[in-house]
């Protein structure tokens, strides 16, 4: 066997799928490395989706390759080839076209499908959609060219941002949040007040503790949306974000672990020889609380897809894991980070608080205040990567818990 050409194959062209690609490209200048995309356009940014919608991006400036680490040199993308199932004991992926493609080193890099609620009627209205896709992205686009109010279901980040994208050209929106209050995933109600105030002087509409029961619709596609007090909000487009699942139904009957995603381990290997998993689609753990997740992040995708490619192509690389929360962005122009455990309600964690008119800061330690284990910043993000570094390594801060609780951390703390 020495001396043999690889061949391996990578299914799905995003974050990981693509960052596993050019890390396998490194070590192996000889392999054949072929990365199967379901999608009809080449790999792009994921995370500017909502820059299309908007206007401010066109396609050509979202394409991954020839930006940053994403070179494509010698990496054979193939568009428009959904694999339909596997073959693990004789090494072989299935494509919907009806080729077979054998493998020698295979990465799932699949990343995640939208959930969509079951219990919600009218689903199938012209007019309703998911962001997860550039074509998604176009049909959205193109609807809002000719209607005036669009209603958003579920407060995550995305559909936030793909709300604001349409405030943006000037469409009325309405944002329908079952939970308590927005971004309640990487927020409390409570932390939330200069992410509301952001929302309204945006000029959104949003609504709190409500759900939709039925999408109306008639000849024009949807019309109003149901509520489940019974009232009725007109509009002619509804974008569903409440979440996401791994894209995993094609490995039914291929012998892989599955639990909520593909089970790795430390080297991103699944149960089966030679097969390995990195991004949305893989089961990874929280390097905080030690618990398995499933983490849709394109940074911890591309990071993951990169330490896949290194054990594929022989150079063994342990994943440390992730943040089950780890988000640096901003909603209007609140610039806010959500990292570690931010969820305090109901714990025993100690918890610092310092709020302004214009910032909000919360430090969360261990109950017994060892330890920084969570932290969230809204308005001033300055220093951010600072804790992201102590919660990470786990650092012992006896002597700067202080400077942390004040915000007077720099970096010569860590040369001590």
């Amino acid at each position: 066997m020495a001396g043999k050409q690889m061949q391996y194959v990578i299914i799905g062209a995003s974050a990981a799928g693509m960052a596993a690609a050019e890390a396998i490209r490194k070590l192996d200048s000889q392999g054949s490395i072929i990365v199967l995309s379901e999608e009809q356009d080449m790999p792009y940014f994921r995370p500017m989706l909502p820059f299309m919608i908007s206007g401010k991006k066109k396609f050509p400036e979202m394409i991954l390759i020839g930006q940053g680490p994403y070179q494509g040199a010698n990496i054979d993308v193939r568009i428009n080839s959904r694999v339909e199932a596997l073959n693990t004991a004789g090494q072989k992926v299935y494509i919907k076209n009806g080729e077979e493609l054998p493998y020698d080193k295979l990465l799932i890099a699949t990343g995640s499908l939208p959930n969509i609620p079951s219990d919600i009627g009218g689903l199938e209205s012209e007019g309703v959609f998911v962001l997860r896709t550039i074509a998604d992205a176009r049909a959205i686009t193109h609807r809002a060219e000719t209607v005036r109010h669009a209603v958003m279901l579920g407060g995550g980040l995305l559909n936030l941002k793909a709300a604001f994208a349409l405030l943006e050209r000037g469409l009325d929106v309405t944002l329908i949040v079952k939970s308590p209050d927005v971004l309640s995933k990487l927020m409390e109600p409570d932390d939330t007040v200069l992410i509301r105030n952001a929302l309204n002087k945006a000029g959104m509409k949003l609504m709190t503790g409500s759900s939709v029961t039925r999408i109306l619709s008639d000849s024009t596609g949807v019309i109003g949306v149901l509520l489940d007090n019974g009232g009725e909000i007109p509009c002619q487009m509804v974008c569903i974000g409440k979440g996401i699942r791994a894209n995993i139904e094609f490995l039914d009957k291929s012998g892989i672990l599955v639990d909520q995603g593909v089970v790795v381990d430390k080297f991103t290997r699944s149960n089966i020889q030679n097969v390995f998993a990195a991004g949305d689609v893989a089961v990874t753990f929280d390097q905080i609380t030690g618990e398995r997740i499933v983490t849709g992040l394109w940074t911890n995708a591309a990071e993951m897809g990169n330490c896949a490619g290194r054990n594929m192509a022989g150079r063994p690389s342990i994943y440390s894991g992730t943040f089950g929360i780890l988000n640096a962005t901003q909603v209007a122009d609140e610039p806010f980070v959500s990292m570690g455990i931010v969820h305090t309600k109901g714990a025993d964690y100690e918890t610092h608080i310092a709020a302004t008119p214009k910032t909000y800061r919360k430090l969360v330690f261990t109950p017994d205040g060892t330890r920084l284990v969570g932290a969230l910043f809204i308005g001033d993000i300055s220093k951010a990567g600072l804790y992201r570094y102590i919660i990470r390594e786990r650092m012992t801060i006896k002597d700067i818990k202080s400077e942390i609780v004040n915000h007077r951390l720099h970096y010569g703390h860590f040369l001590r």
